[in-house]
């Protein structure tokens, strides 16, 4: 079973639902399978989040995929999706998440899964590498200037 970084620690990626990209979640919302436990939603750079907002209660896992590492928007999409209430699984995936761990948590990704075999214990390690951050975001509302 493959392992993935999920809540502060290296797991086994116990998902074994089907994850769909947007479109076909969205016709598998028109015929009546969607929501469901057992199916999740993988977003891709340029589908927001919005074209699944009335389901965010009842879908167990969102994926962002980061195909591309100068492509920021699924760092946009992690943080709205926790501001508009999301309490499910936000999961980083693709090549370009090992660079970008502690700011997509700062987003609010709590799982990383590697389209590479990738250092699991290094990449969870590289979490704790700042004390404070300047930037508000997704787990500190203010930003440092006005902390102090």
């Amino acid at each position: 079973m493959p392992r993935i970084i999920k809540d502060g620690a290296v797991v086994e990626d116990g998902w074994n639902g089907r994850l769909l990209d947007l479109e076909s979640y969205n016709a598998a919302v028109s015929a009546g399978e969607a929501p469901a436990a057992d199916i999740a939603v993988q977003l891709e750079p340029g589908e927001e989040p919005a074209g699944i907002e009335g389901d965010l209660d009842a879908i167990p896992l969102v994926a962002i995929n980061f195909p591309l590492f100068t492509d920021g928007r699924g760092f946009s999409y992690a943080r709205e999706l926790r501001q508009r209430g999301y309490r499910g699984e936000i999961r980083a995936v693709g090549n370009f998440i090992r660079d970008q761990l502690a700011y997509l948590q700062r987003c609010g990704v709590n799982a990383f899964d590697f389209d590479e075999e990738v250092d699991l214990e290094a990449a969870l390690a590289s979490l704790a590498g700042f004390s404070d951050h300047y930037q508000a975001d997704i787990l500190q509302s203010e930003p440092l200037f006005r902390r102090r």
